[in-house]
């Protein structure tokens, strides 16, 4: 079967809200499903306006049976990614399917024929336009709500994804603070012991100043993420769009730079967990004109108690100072001992064993995996 499934790009606002709707559909029975913003949705796939699209590419496509929408795939290519790994890679991202071998086929194929025709010859994913967006496939933990910048899928697409021939490549975990009084009383006897050679200040990050704090952390992220696997350095344009869209909801206590003798040492980047409040919201900040989403969002955004520790990013030179663990030693302090959050910290590298090591340390509890998948277009 498969004959009657037809796949078609995107070329109109109209397809592309479409596209953006279409997850309503897969998730109307998943009770932990987060709804994004419809409106934030369609400036992510706006062409003019994120800034991806300055040095990189990508295509939409939509699968249909009988004129009826049954899944959708985002193609992208990032020539930036290739000539850094000197690789011939491109990616799959924003998949989403009925649970159906066929549609899952054909939205492969049609993202594989876009990447080809560029020249690829092998496709990696599931990754929105790179690792610096939302990526990888959750397989374990589905019972848990997806976290800010965070992936959620239903169980059966690894098996659409292994259908078409793609394997693992590597897996990401998040971890689940389950005691933070246990994690903060090892830290604080770990600060003891180096407290001597601490050469560092720890400060927050200036709002009023977001530009230059925003420039800071990027040099930190692309010189500390350099060596990880799937590193693409953030652009300036990308880390602004990036900063900008967090700011309404960064905390500076929560998100703190460290500094030697004034040069960026390491940051930490920990945010109230927005999804916990958006998915109130159902995708929509207004209806009918009213903005009876606006108010939810705006109620619930009061009443968080869920927080992502998004990134934690040490220079090379620094690692074994001690900084890392004093970032994360304040962000637990601060923001669950005295703001009485939960938190979650991830993702983290299956091969980082220097982070899941600490992590396992003090106390955290790896809680979910990701997946990404790759296969060769030869």
């Amino acid at each position: 079967m498969g004959h009657d499934i037809t796949v078609t790009e995107v070329t109109t606002r109209a397809e592309r809200d479409v596209f953006i709707k279409f997850p309503w559909r897969i998730y109307a029975h998943d009770p932990v499903w987060v709804p994004p913003l419809i409106i934030e949705r369609r400036g992510f796939l706006d062409r003019k306006k994120h800034p991806f699209y300055q040095h990189g590419d990508a295509a939409l496509f939509l699968a249909r049976r009988g004129g009826e929408i049954v899944g959708r795939i985002m193609a992208s290519d990032d020539p930036n990614y290739n000539a850094l790994h000197q690789a011939n890679v491109g990616c799959f991202g924003l998949f989403e399917s009925i649970d159906d071998d066929a549609v899952a086929r054909a939205l492969f194929e049609a993202a594989a024929g876009w990447l080809r025709a560029r020249g690829r010859n092998e496709i990696i994913g599931p990754i929105d336009y790179s690792t610096n967006y939302v990526c990888a496939l959750l397989v374990d933990g589905f019972e848990h709500p997806p976290t800010i910048l965070t992936a959620h899928n239903p169980p059966y697409y690894e098996r659409l994804l292994q259908s078409w021939g793609l394997t693992k490549a590597i897996d990401f975990y998040a971890w689940w603070f389950s005691n933070p009084d246990r994690a903060c009383q090892r830290l604080r006897r770990l600060a003891r012991s180096i407290k001597d050679r601490q050469r560092a200040t720890i400060r927050p990050v200036n709002l009023s100043h977001l530009g230059a704090e925003s420039e800071r952390l990027r040099r930190i992220y692309n010189e500390a993420w350099q060596h990880n696997w799937g590193f693409v350095p953030f652009t300036p344009a990308e880390f602004e769009y990036m900063a900008h869209e967090l700011k309404p909801i960064i905390i500076p206590d929560l998100t703190l730079l460290a500094e030697v003798n004034g040069e960026p040492a390491g940051f930490i980047l920990c945010v109230p967990d927005i999804n916990a409040a958006l998915r109130h919201a159902n995708g929509r900040l207004t209806t009918f004109g009213l903005p009876i989403g606006l108010g939810k969002l705006l109620y619930h955004k009061r009443r968080l108690r869920r927080m992502r520790l998004v990134a934690l990013g040490i220079i090379p030179q620094y690692r074994r100072s001690g900084i890392a663990e004093m970032l994360v030693l304040r962000m637990i302090e601060t923001g669950m001992l005295e703001r009485g959050y939960f938190g979650e910290c991830s993702m983290t590298l299956e091969n980082n064993h220097m982070i899941n090591r600490f992590l396992e340390a003090i106390g955290a509890d790896r809680y979910k995996t990701y997946r990404v998948f790759s296969r060769s277009l030869g």
